[in-house]
C-alpha cells in the first residue's frame, strides 16, 4: 500500500473486487445503483517514464561530460536537470539491460554473461526466473502504457526464432504491450532485422531513399506516444528507447561523419588529455583527478603507421558523428513528448552506455566485422584499409573502430567494455530529466549508483510498491536503491554503498568509497591467448574511491587488510547473487549438451518451408566446414526469377536463386569474392527439384569446394567455391525461404525486389559426414559471441 491512493497494488495483477451493494430485482427500481466502472490507474501524480540507453558509449565521449561527441540533447537535458558521474553499469550489454529492465542484479536474473553461451548455472542460464518481475510488467499491471524500441538483446538464444516461444520477448513476456525493434547484440542499420511485437517486418524504403534504423524506430516511438497521449491522456506511460546505437556497425550518413573532419587527427592520446582537460572543466571529474595510463596492449599514436592514420582518424570521425546522429534522434522525441506538453511531467533516464566503449574492433580497426570473427584480417591490410576510407559508415561497411579509440572514449579509466572490474568497463554518464518531480537544475551527482538502481527509483517515483507477488509468484525484492533521495540532495550521504562485478570472470566490489578490482582477461584477448591465467593467481587492485576518481593509484601494497576484507566481501556477494561458480571456460560452454542449454537445431537434416523468414544463423544447420546440400521442389514459370532460399547478405553468406531462367548459387566470401555456380540450360516450365551440392574440399576450416547443381536429379552445371566463411556468416543477417530480406547476398539481384516467382514445396538443408568443426578453436568461438553484444 502506498500513502497517494487506497488501491491495493503489492499483488500483481491487481484482484479484482466484487460489488458490495444490494442486488434489486428490477434495473428500474430507485434502489438499483453500481459504483461506476474505473479504469485502473496508477497513483495520482506518477510521471510518465522514458528510459533512453545508447550502446557501447564510454564515459569520456559525450560532450556532456566532456567527451569530443557533441550530443546538444543530452547537454539540453543535463542543463534542466542532473548529471550523474559515478553510475555504473555491467561492463556487457545483454546483462546490463537484464538487471536495468528487473531491478536485480544480472547474476540474479540468469544473465551473467551471454546468451549464446548460456550454461544451466543458475546465473548464467540467460533465463530470468519468473521470482523476478520485470519492471515493466509491473507498470502495466499498475495502469501504465509500455512500449520498446530497439535493441533487445536478453532472449535466450534458443528462443529467438520467430516461433519463440516469446515468454522473454519484450512483448509479450517482459512486460511491454507494444515492441519495434531487433531481438540480437546488433543489426545493420541500413538493412535491419525487425520484429513488430514478435512479427518480422521489413523497411519501408532502401538506404539510397533515405532508410536508417534510427530515423525508422524513432519514428515509430513518436508515433506511439503521439496515439497513447491522443486516446489516453490520463494514462502515463512508459517507454524503453534503446537504439543500437553506437555498437558496430558505425552506420551513419556521410554528413554526419563529415561534420568532425579533421577533429581527430592528433591522435588517440592527445584526444584523452584533451578530454581530461574538458572534464575538469565542466566539473563532472575532481579537479585532482588523474589520467591512468594507456591500457595494456594499446599502441601509442606515434608507433602506428603513418599511412593507416587518416584511416584511423576517419573511423573516429564516423563513430562521433554517429552518437551525435543518436543524440539527434532522442531529441526527435524528447521534442515530440514536448510538443505534447507532457515533457515537464515524465521522467527521463538518459544512459549514455551500456557499458564502457566497445573494443572488439581490433588495433587497425576493421571496415567488415565478419573478416576479424572468420580469421581473414589479412584481407584488411593498410592499402585495403585506405581503398575503403570513403566508404566507412556507409551500407558497403560494416566497420568498427580501432580498441585505441574504445579506450579514449574511456577517459580518464583504465579499459573498456568486458572489464568489469575497471570503472573505463562500467562507469556510464547518465542524466535524469523530470522538472515536474526535481527542483535542482544544471547539477552534478556524486552518489554511487548502478543501473539496479533504476527501477526502484521509477517505482517511489510512481509511488507504486515493489510487488509481493507477481502473478502467483513470491517476488525476490529488488537490489537496487531508489535514487530520489538524490534528486534535490546534493550532499545526501549515497545509500547505494555496496555493489559487487562480475563479467567474463573480471571482477570487483564497491564498498564506502572503496573499490577492490582484479582483471582476469583483457578484453581484445581470450583466455588461451592470454596463457590459460589460473582465478586464484589474478592479481587484485584496491583504490580509494574518496581521493582517486579514475583508479589511477593502485594502494593494494600499502593496505594489504583493506584489500583482503574487499575481498572476502566479493565473495559473500558473489554468492548471494548467483555469480558463482565464476566459469572462463570456452569449449564446454560451446557445448550445448555439456553445458545443460536447450539446442534448437540437432542432426544432420532441416526441413524448410514457404514463409519462413528472419530465421537467425542458431535457427539454422549449419553448413560451414564440410559438405552439405540444398533441395527445393519448386513449381517454375517460363523465365523464373527470385531467390529460393539464401543465408547471410552483402558481408558473406550464399544463395540459391534464379536469374534468366537459370538455376545459380551464389557463395559470397565476406563481400571479397562472390563465386557463382548456373545450369547451364534454363529451367523449363513446370515442377521440378532442384538441387545444390558443395563436395568440401576437406584438410581443415575454411576450405573451398566444388558445386554441383541438379535438376530433377540430373547434373546441370559446375563450378568452384575456392574459400569459405569457417565461424559465422553475419551477426544478423537472417536465412530466409522465398526471398533475400536484408542487405543481399549476390550481386545479381537487388534488396527488396528478389522474391521468387514460382512455387516453392518445401526446401531442405543436408550436412555430410565430412565435417571438420572440431577443429575450431573455442575460445575463437567466445570472442564472435562476445562480440555479439
Amino acid at each position: 500500500m502506498t500513502d497517494r491512493d487506497d488501491v491495493q497494488r503489492s499483488i500483481l495483477p491487481i484482484p479484482d473486487r466484487a460489488g458490495t451493494t444490494t442486488v434489486t430485482y428490477d434495473a428500474k427500481d430507485s434502489g438499483t445503483s453500481f459504483p461506476k466502472i474505473t479504469p485502473l490507474r496508477p497513483p495520482s501524480g506518477a510521471p510518465n517514464v522514458l528510459v533512453v540507453l545508447l550502446d557501447d558509449v564510454g564515459f569520456g565521449a559525450s560532450s556532456a561530460f566532456g567527451g569530443p561527441c557533441h550530443m546538444p540533447v543530452a547537454e539540453r537535458l543535463a542543463a534542466q536537470g542532473l548529471k550523474y558521474n559515478r553510475f555504473h553499469t555491467t561492463a556487457l550489454c545483454s546483462p546490463t539491460r537484464a538487471a536495468l529492465l528487473s531491478g536485480r542484479n544480472h547474476h540474479t536474473v540468469g544473465m551473467g554473461g551471454i546468451t549464446e553461451i548460456a550454461t544451466s548455472a543458475p546465473g548464467y542460464s540467460s533465463v530470468r526466473p519468473n521470482t523476478c518481475a520485470p519492471l515493466a510488467e509491473t507498470l502495466r499491471f499498475n495502469g501504465y502504457s509500455t512500449g520498446q524500441f530497439g535493441k533487445c538483446h536478453e532472449v535466450p538464444v534458443w528462443e529467438t526464432s520467430p516461433q519463440g516461444p516469446f515468454d522473454h520477448w519484450p512483448s509479450p513476456g517482459n512486460g511491454f504491450e507494444y515492441f519495434y525493434g531487433f531481438i540480437g547484440g546488433e543489426t545493420n542499420q541500413y538493412y535491419p532485422s525487425i520484429y513488430e511485437n514478435t512479427t518480422p517486418v521489413e523497411p519501408d524504403r532502401t538506404p539510397e531513399e533515405g532508410y536508417h534504423f534510427l530515423g525508422d524506430m524513432t519514428g515509430k516511438a513518436v508515433d506511439w506516444v503521439r496515439s497513447q497521449k491522443a486516446l489516453m491522456p490520463d494514462k502515463p506511460f512508459f517507454m524503453y528507447f534503446a537504439p543500437g546505437a553506437t555498437h558496430a556497425p558505425h552506420h551513419v550518413p556521410k554528413e554526419w561523419a563529415d561534420k568532425y573532419r579533421g577533429k581527430f587527427d592528433q591522435g588517440w592520446d592527445r584526444l584523452r588529455e584533451e578530454t581530461l582537460a574538458r572534464q575538469k572543466e565542466l566539473g563532472v571529474v575532481p579537479a585532482d583527478c588523474e589520467l591512468t595510463e594507456r591500457s595494456q596492449g594499446i599502441s601509442a599514436w606515434a608507433d602506428m603507421d603513418d599511412g593507416l592514420k587518416p584511416v584511423l582518424a576517419r573511423q573516429m570521425e564516423v563513430y562521433a558523428g554517429y552518437l551525435e546522429y543518436a543524440d539527434h534522434h532522442v531529441g526527435l522525441l524528447i521534442d515530440a513528448m514536448d510538443h505534447l506538453g507532457v515533457l515537464d511531467d515524465t521522467l527521463v533516464y538518459y544512459i549514455i552506455g551500456d557499458n564502457g566503449a566497445s573494443a572488439e574492433g581490433t588495433m587497425n580497426g576493421t571496415t567488415n566485422e565478419m573478416m576479424t570473427l572468420n580469421h581473414r584480417a589479412d584481407v584488411e591490410t593498410p592499402e585495403y584499409l585506405r581503398s575503403k576510407i570513403d566508404e566507412l559508415g556507409g551500407p558497403t561497411t560494416y566497420n568498427h573502430y580501432s580498441i585505441a579509440w574504445a579506450h579514449a572514449m574511456d577517459t580518464p579509466f583504465q579499459w573498456t567494455k568486458q572489464a568489469a572490474s575497471h570503472w573505463g568497463g562500467t562507469r556510464n554518464g547518465t542524466i535524469v530529466h523530470w522538472p515536474g518531480g526535481i527542483k535542482a537544475k544544471g547539477q552534478v551527482r556524486t552518489q554511487f549508483s548502478h543501473v539496479i538502481d533504476v527501477a526502484p527509483t521509477v517505482l517511489e517515483a510512481a509511488g507504486i510498491p515493489e510487488p509481493t507477488q507477481v502473478n502467483g509468484v513470491t517476488q525476490e525484492p529488488m537490489h537496487g536503491t531508489s535514487m530520489v533521495y538524490s534528486f534535490d540532495g546534493a550532499d545526501e550521504p549515497e545509500r547505494h554503498e555496496t555493489q559487487y562485478f562480475e563479467m567474463v570472470c573480471n571482477r570487483g566490489i564497491y564498498h564506502r568509497g572503496w573499490s577492490a578490482v582484479t582483471l582476469h582477461k583483457v578484453p581484445w584477448l581470450s583466455v588461451a591467448e592470454m596463457g590459460g591465467p589460473k582465478l586464484d593467481d589474478d592479481a587484485w587492485e584496491l583504490y580509494d574511491g574518496s581521493t582517486d576518481y579514475s583508479q589511477a593509484r593502485n594502494l593494494a601494497e600499502e593496505h594489504p587488510e583493506k584489500l583482503r576484507e574487499l575481498q572476502r566481501l566479493f565473495l559473500l556477494e558473489a554468492r548471494r547473487y548467483n555469480a558463482l561458480p565464476l566459469d572462463d571456460r570456452s569449449a564446454e560452454r560451446f557445448n550445448a549438451d555439456l553445458a545443460g542449454r536447450p539446442q534448437l537445431i540437432q542432426g544432420t537434416s532441416q526441413m524448410l518451408y514457404p514463409g519462413m523468414v528472419r530465421l537467425s544463423e542458431n535457427s539454422i544447420l549449419s553448413l560451414k566446414n564440410k559438405s552439405y546440400s540444398v533441395t527445393a521442389e519448386v513449381d517454375v514459370p517460363d523465365g523464373v526469377e527470385g531467390v529460393i532460399v539464401a543465408q547471410g547478405g552483402r558481408f558473406g553468406g550464399w544463395s540459391l536463386y534464379c536469374k534468366d531462367g537459370h538455376l545459380k548459387y551464389c557463395y559470397n566470401l565476406l563481400d571479397i569474392e562472390h563465386y557463382t555456380t548456373a545450369t547451364d540450360a534454363p529451367l523449363p516450365p513446370g515442377k521440378h527439384q532442384v538441387r545444390m551440392e558443395l563436395a568440401y574440399d576437406g584438410g581443415g576450416l575454411a576450405k573451398g569446394g566444388t558445386v554441383t547443381l541438379y535438376v530433377d536429379g540430373d547434373a546441370a552445371g559446375s563450378g568452384r567455391v575456392d574459400s569459405t566463411e569457417p565461424f559465422t556468416f553475419s551477426m544478423d543477417e537472417t536465412t530466409d525461404v522465398g526471398g533475400d530480406s536484408g542487405s543481399p547476398v549476390s550481386e545479381e539481384y537487388g534488396a527488396g525486389d528478389n522474391r521468387f516467382t514460382g512455387t516453392i514445396d518445401w526446401v531442405r538443408l543436408d550436412t555430410g559426414d565430412d565435417g571438420h568443426d572440431h577443429l575450431i578453436d573455442p575460445d575463437h568461438l567466445y570472442r564472435i559471441a562476445m562480440t555479439k553484444q
